[in-house]
């Protein structure tokens, strides 16, 4: 089972140089790769494939001897990761590959072999860079795959390693009614679940976003090119990284609990790059972060032996009754709560909603006991 260890590390002033020559190189790399391949298409109508590109790489250094102050086989895989990115493209319709930019937040580059692990000593040591002091939170086991070094805008440098422990993933444990839980994801609430429970949305970005304003303001008033323009631009990084990480520790720790307390997880699959669309609505969607959300539930799942339920996007989940599967077609976005004409059930619309997404996803497994709310290609009220 592969799992990957992400480790701070504290490089000196001089090892902070290497790293950022072999980023670039790494950039510039992709790009010329990019580059080539879209004119060998174009012009020529034949794909360059990895192979070729990597054949590609002495004549560039010839043309440009700074790459070879760099380890070879990080800027083959630049061209790997160029023809990953292909491939997602033309079999996942993922969005063609762009060109990189140095002035992206995170900036990465991978080395697949040749590093050495120290755990006594504290340190990690990569090829043309040397031993670079690192603090293992944690141990690992395994065989080591590639590692994946990494700089945030705020000057802080890491390293991801992906180990094979070598064990099969668990095998998913039995899972009934009693032990699913549906969940109804939200911006009132971040999170509804079927037994009634509301997590609360934290608004991490809502809540800091004034403080942002003025920084972002900071930053435009000083003088490009000057150093109070740069102290200005990590500050306001700062203020960013703060945010992503009391975002990301509210999901892990969400997450967890939910994966940890059920055996069968059932959620909604949501278009959230179109929703993200609505300009309305866009900045709230992206402040819950509902994709890293459901990305952690289904890695989790996988990891402890749980099973990830989803249903259609287009199922009515919120406007049919969980009683007697009643469909609701005026209900609007503002109704919060309402009463079912036929049973006079009353429903909270998020409760109600989370309800019918666990059913609903029981219902595709055939599990036997399920009743309730019943799902059908046209829905139709009942008279009035």
């Amino acid at each position: 089972m592969l799992q990957a260890y992400k480790y701070r590390m504290y490089p000196s002033q001089e090892q902070v140089v290497l790293l950022m020559k072999h980023i670039h190189a790494c950039r510039f790399v992709y790009n010329h790769s990019l580059e080539q391949k879209i004119k060998a298409y174009e012009q020529e109508g034949r794909k360059l494939s990895c192979f070729d590109l990597n054949n590609r790489l002495l004549a560039l250094k010839e043309e440009h001897p700074w790459l070879r102050d760099v380890n070879s086989q990080s800027l083959q895989y630049a061209n790997r990761n160029l023809d990953n990115a292909f491939t997602r493209f033309f079999r996942e319709k993922k969005g063609f590959p762009r060109f990189k930019s140095r002035k992206n937040p995170v900036q990465s580059f991978q080395i697949p072999q040749h590093y050495r692990v120290d755990f006594d000593r504290r340190k990690i040591k990569f090829p043309k860079i040397g031993e670079v002091k690192t603090v293992f939170h944690r141990v690992f086991t395994g065989t080591m795959k590639y590692a994946t070094v990494s700089v945030t805008s705020t000057g802080k440098w890491f390293v991801s390693i992906l180990v094979d422990d070598e064990e099969p993933e668990p095998e998913p444990v039995p899972f009934s009614s009693d032990t699913t839980l549906g969940i109804d994801v939200g911006l009132k609430d971040f999170a509804t679940l079927s037994t009634g429970e509301k997590i609360e949305n934290p608004r991490y970005l809502k809540n800091s976003i004034q403080r942002l304003k003025v920084l972002q303001r900071r930053v435009s008033r000083k003088v490009k090119g000057s150093k109070n323009r740069e102290k200005a631009i990590r500050n306001l990084a700062r203020c960013h990284e703060k945010i992503a990480n009391q975002r990301n520790d509210f999901l892990h720790k969400i997450s967890f609990r939910v994966v940890s307390e059920n055996q069968a997880i059932a959620v909604e699959s949501l278009n959230v790059d179109g929703m993200m669309k609505n300009h309305c609505l866009a900045q709230g969607i992206g402040d819950v972060s509902w994709s890293t959300f459901f990305t952690m539930l289904e890695y989790k799942c996988r990891k402890y032996g749980k099973t990830l339920l989803k249903i259609g996007r287009f199922d009515p989940s919120s406007k049919i009754c969980s009683k007697c599967g009643y469909l609701k077609r005026d209900l609007l976005l503002s109704d919060r709560e309402w009463i079912c004409p036929d049973c006079g059930t009353h429903h909270d619309r998020d409760i109600n909603a989370a309800i019918n997404i666990k059913k609903f996803a029981l219902q595709e497994q055939n599990l036997v006991g399920v009743s309730g709310a019943e799902r059908a290609i046209e829905p139709v009220d009942s008279p009035q």
